[in-house]
């Protein structure tokens, strides 16, 4: 942990708040890593609104919700600093900018993709999103990874998802306990609050009376456009798109690098609104937009939609399609500040609970890196298969195994030599001459255009 100045700074007005994260939103590009690194930056350091370990705090809290950490930590900030308004402003200009660029890049994907020049335009894009996906999680792990047991509760992490696909939930909940336990194994009672630091602000105690209140009308508004949907358009693709990310919202954790994964089994082999290739596409695309990775999402919302159109011009229809969606993911983000933050203030201090946070955002490393294995495999083989290792299928029992052992395996003859190049340049530009991301991804994305156009 660094050191930071004892004195916290006036609480600034309001109008500095819309200031400085809508600045923050036009320029959070990079993934989590890099963004809460850049609030970090700001709001601790150059701004010094709230204290290194109330940051870290509200980080730990974050990295334990469903959906996006970022996004979740800005609204964090921005509640410490004006309560509810000041949480919907700073979450709101965390993602804003960000949607309007994906809708639009969304758009011109669904009606150009099959021209030759943005078939190499995202296949230079596609290669370079390998790179950054193992620079965030260099990042992630050099913070999260701090004891021997962070470590291992990351490698089980990433096993159990390799090799045995449990559910990330489960995953975090066993990671949750497993810190939990060790802090107890240290015989650490818990502790006061933490001192507030000079100028920090003290917040009021929560009462359970308005949390209810507060959070059942947050869980109506996030749910209202379902009734809307449901009362103009009836049951349909809107309908089933909104409530299929309503509920994707609440057990997919992580971030956009964990959400990927069940997004491309459930969205692309059960419901076919994509291909998987599109899944790479759609993050490419998210990389080169301001704010949470996650809004990839909406460019799945917006395929879906634009080729379920519902008697809609499927360009309006994708745009639709694309706002439910970011509501369908976003919206909970508030509710779980709203209703969770005041209490989480007031247990600042709390060894155990500080045990439980540190070993989840552990989790989470492993859960990037295998994303990042997964994302290799599809960039650079054509073909990738499943293999049994347990229970073998060729055995003839029909009992039901308990749980089964697997792991994917390329077809080596199906290695694509253009994009290992291209994932070497981006790994080149990123590592060794610390190129920011926009310009590796422009770089790549030129490289990929002129190799299409060759061959």
């Amino acid at each position: 942990m660094t050191d930071h100045p004892a004195e916290i700074a006036d609480t600034p007005t309001f109008s500095e708040v819309i200031r400085v994260f809508g600045h923050i939103g036009l320029m959070s590009f990079g993934g989590p890593a890099a963004q809460i690194g850049l609030m970090h930056r700001i709001v601790v350091d150059e701004k010094r609104w709230v204290s290194e370990d109330r940051f870290l705090h509200a980080l730990n809290y974050c990295m334990l919700l469903p959906g996006p950490e970022a996004q979740q930590l800005a609204t964090y900030i921005g509640w410490l600093m004006f309560g509810v308004r000041g949480g919907i402003v700073a979450g709101l200009l965390f993602v804003l900018p960000g949607l309007a660029v994906i809708i639009g890049l969304s758009a011109a994907y669904a009606l150009f993709q099959d021209t030759t020049w943005i078939a190499g335009l995202f296949f230079g894009l596609k290669a370079a999103v390998l790179a950054i996906v193992v620079e965030a999680l260099i990042r992630i792990g050099k913070r999260a990874l701090k004891t021997q047991t962070h470590r291992i509760i990351a490698a089980v992490a990433f096993f159990a998802l390799f090799l045995l696909s449990m559910p990330f939930p489960l995953v975090v909940l066993l990671a949750g306990f497993a810190g939990y336990m060790a802090a107890r194994s240290e015989r650490a009672t818990d502790q006061p609050p933490a001192t507030l630091q000079d100028g920090e602000k003290i917040l009021s105690r929560p009462h359970l009376g308005r949390s209810l209140v507060s959070l059942i009308f947050w869980i109506l508004v996030w749910q209202a456009p379902l009734l809307v949907l449901w009362l103009t358009l009836g049951p349909g693709s809107f309908t089933a798109l909104f409530a299929f990310f309503s509920k994707m919202a609440l057990v997919t954790f992580g971030g956009a690098y964990a959400v990927l994964a069940y997004v491309a089994q459930v969205a692309v082999e059960q419901y076919q609104w994509l291909k998987p290739g599109e899944m790479l596409d759609g993050l490419a695309l998210a990389e080169t937009t301001p704010g949470p990775l996650v809004l990839v999402l909406s460019f799945v919302g917006f395929l879906a939609s634009f080729r379920q159109s519902m008697g809609l011009d499927p360009v309006l229809a994708g745009i639709l399609g694309g706002i439910l969606t970011a509501w369908a993911t976003f919206v909970p983000s508030f509710i779980w500040i709203f209703a969770g933050a005041p209490y989480i203030e007031r247990l600042r201090g709390n060894r155990l609970l500080s045990g439980a946070l540190s070993a989840i955002t552990a989790a989470v490393v492993g859960v990037i890196l295998n994303l990042a294995v997964w994302f290799a495999l599809h960039v650079l083989f054509a073909r990738v298969d499943r293999l049994a290792l347990w229970p073998r299928t060729d055995t003839g029992s029909g009992a039901p195994a308990l749980f089964s052992l697997s792991i994917s395996v390329p077809d080596w003859a199906t290695l694509d030599p253009a994009a290992l190049a291209i994932s070497l340049l981006a790994a080149v530009m990123i590592f060794r001459f610390h190129q920011g991301v926009g310009r590796t991804l422009v770089t790549c994305a030129i490289v990929g255009l002129a190799l299409r156009a060759a061959f």
